[in-house]
């Protein structure tokens, strides 16, 4: 048996939800329509540029050494590989981690919303 409209109005019997009446104000808005929730930090994500950032650093100082023939006298192809591939690596890291940084301070324009959130 379906329950009656009434009933669905006065709520679930049991249920920890708490309803109000809204106050009737001319523009039938309220305040509590606006407020910012706080943000989510996306922890996953800025661990995973930390490690991007950090391979990406290792790889480019490994690289180098290999260039400037610190490391081994080997070819230069081998150091140029590394090198890229570093970069490469690098760079994603870097800009989640200044935005994530920037966020965390609260400059304007730099929010968490804008690092890609790992968590669905």
């Amino acid at each position: 048996m379906m329950p009656s409209l009434t009933n669905l109005a006065t709520g679930i019997p049991g249920s920890k939800v708490k309803y109000s009446r809204l106050s009737s104000t001319e523009d039938d808005y309220i305040d509590l329509q606006f407020k910012k929730s706080p943000p989510k930090i996306p922890y996953k994500a800025i661990a995973l540029a930390t490690v991007l950032f950090l391979i990406g650093a290792f790889l480019i100082i490994i690289g180098s050494l290999l260039l400037s023939g610190y490391i081994s006298k080997g070819g230069a192809d081998r150091a140029v590989a590394v090198l890229i591939i570093g970069i490469l690596v690098f760079l994603p890291g870097f800009y989640h981690l200044r935005i994530a940084y920037y966020a965390s301070k609260g400059y304007r324009g730099y929010s968490y919303d804008d690092i890609p959130d790992f968590d669905d």
